[in-house]
């Protein structure tokens, strides 16, 4: 792992934030930790048999590596994507920079840290890469218990929000799972059982799942498979929070990316330092913006049995697709529920007892497994190898992480995080900002001050919160073009992509309007 000549940089994480900084860093020759055995991130090792992508092939591809079958109409399997990060991975000689079953357990800072903390630009006097190491990252190889420490001037978090620590449910004494006589089990321990253990897990067993995203929806799929025949038992979801799910990307026979994904169509909302005069406008847009919102609810609540199951949500469409919470369906998830193999219980708060979990109204559940599709605690993963006083800042009074550009934390001095926040490709919000962090780390702009990222990141907080309730999740979809033109006008690119003005007002955005030959 020793360099010569060039600043050392650490890259943290082998998923897809990793895999594109390292092709847009590897003029550095950085180093990429991965802790575990493969590359791939989620896609490895939190995803199960049946999960898919819930973007069609051209939404999700790098802008200089297309999909060798991007035409498929098809959405890809975990498996198929895993196979196109190893090809992305190969093609671009990536292998060279990647060192797999290499943990970091540890970083800490070279010095107090108060010389870049407390100051009034980001970094060394505002420069991303300083003269000298800034952080020391501890490393454990394989099965061993040794630690190695290795020293960086720049380090870039790709760990992601997703995987590693599940974010586990609390409950007073003798209300938890030590009073359960059955299994417990969150989805992360169930990714990493293969089809045989997890039909042997569920068949014939009356199983609760806890939850209602993507992955809870997948789970009940697979439990109501593994259920089909004369011994089969019903799979029960408990939800707390309903959550629009959507069947396909069209909405009555129109395109799904003319409602949010086009200029024209993020025209209608609400976006960071936008002006008066766009403030005006959106207000006087409001009616028309609702209405497109409850013209995607009218079809949703037509095609899917929503009234029948009491699954429509009380909330407008517009708020899940603002915090990135839509869910594509898998296929065959209603059917399952008519031949009662999926049933479904609300409740907003929930309990253990000896044999099941007990609803909010006192209902006893009988359960001979419960599965936890609740979530994964990504800021804990950062604060486990953050040294102070960083670990304290990693979010702020909102619960939000305050990432200028979506990678810089305006007090972290000397490191970047990519894949924190969110939008409908995130593959897509990754790789832009790499491009974006690559040019940095060259010298190409300077970031503002530390007060002015402070105010970018607080106004997006403060348009997310009045879009969505949902907007701790980070999630940028409704105004994904206009961050990234800001982006674009700091990299020196034209921010306006597209070869005409019809295309750039009625046209999808998508990687391939980012490709740097367009320059």
């Amino acid at each position: 792992m020793e360099k010569s000549g060039k600043p050392r940089v650490a890259i943290i994480g082998g998923g897809i934030s990793g895999l594109a900084a390292a092709k847009e860093l590897r003029w550095l020759e950085p180093v990429l930790f991965e802790a575990t055995d493969s590359i791939g991130g989620v896609w490895r090792h939190c995803s199960f048999r049946s999960t898919r992508l819930q973007t069609p092939r051209p939404d999700y591809e790098f802008s200089d590596y297309q999909w060798s079958d991007r035409n498929d109409a098809t959405f890809p399997t975990h498996t198929e994507i895993l196979e196109y990060l190893h090809g992305y991975a190969t093609h671009f000689d990536l292998w060279r920079f990647i060192n797999l079953q290499t943990k970091v357990v540890e970083i800490r800072s070279i010095g107090d840290g108060r010389e870049t903390w407390l100051t009034e630009l980001w970094g060394d006097k505002g420069r991303a890469i300083p003269d000298q190491p800034a952080w020391e990252v501890g490393v454990v190889t394989g099965h061993s218990d040794t630690v190695q420490w290795y020293r960086f001037e720049f380090i870039v978090m790709c760990i992601g929000k997703y995987g590693d620590i599940p974010n586990m449910p609390k409950f007073p004494p003798g209300k938890g799972a030590e009073i359960f006589r059955g299994k417990v089990m969150h989805s992360l321990d169930y990714c990493k059982l293969d089809e045989d253990a997890t039909k042997e897990l569920m068949k014939g067993k009356k199983v609760v799942i806890i939850g209602y995203k993507k992955s809870s929806i997948d789970l009940a799929v697979e439990c109501a498979e593994a259920n089909r025949g004369e011994d089969g038992q019903p799979c029960t979801m408990v939800i707390r929070t309903l959550h629009w799910t959507v069947p396909s990307y069209s909405i009555w026979g129109l395109p799904f990316f003319l409602f949010f994904s086009t200029r024209f169509s993020q025209f209608l909302h609400e976006r960071p330092n936008q002006g008066l005069m766009k403030s005006l406008a959106c207000h006087l847009l409001t009616p028309l913006r609702r209405g497109v919102s409850k013209f995607i609810e009218s079809y949703l609540t037509w095609k899917l049995p929503l009234d029948k199951y009491g699954l429509k949500p009380d909330h407008p469409f517009v708020e899940d697709y603002a915090s990135c919470q839509m869910a594509i369906l898998p296929e065959n998830f209603f059917a399952e529920a008519d031949e009662g193999r999926i049933m479904f219980k609300r409740s907003s708060q929930w309990r253990f007892w000896e044999g099941g979990v007990v609803l909010d109204d006192d209902t006893k559940l009988e359960a001979d497994v419960v599965l936890l599709a609740t979530g994964f605690d990504g800021k804990q993963k950062l604060r486990s190898v953050l040294p102070e006083p960083y670990r304290g800042l990693i979010v702020d009074s909102s619960g939000v992480m305050p990432l200028y550009r979506g990678t810089i934390h305006p007090m972290i001095p000397h490191m970047a995080f990519l894949g924190y926040i969110e939008s409908v490709s995130n593959l897509h919000t990754s790789e832009l900002r790499c491009k974006w962090l690559g040019r940095l780390l060259k010298g190409h702009f300077q970031l503002p001050s530390v007060e002015a990222m402070f105010r970018q990141t607080s106004e997006e907080i403060e348009v997310m919160k009045r879009t969505t309730r949902f907007y701790r999740r980070h999630c940028i979809s409704t105004y994904s073009i206009n961050h990234s033109d800001d982006m674009c006008e700091e990299m020196g690119w034209s921010p306006w992509r597209k070869g005409s003005w019809l295309s750039e007002a009625f046209s999808a955005y998508n990687n391939q309007d980012y490709k740097e030959d367009r320059e």
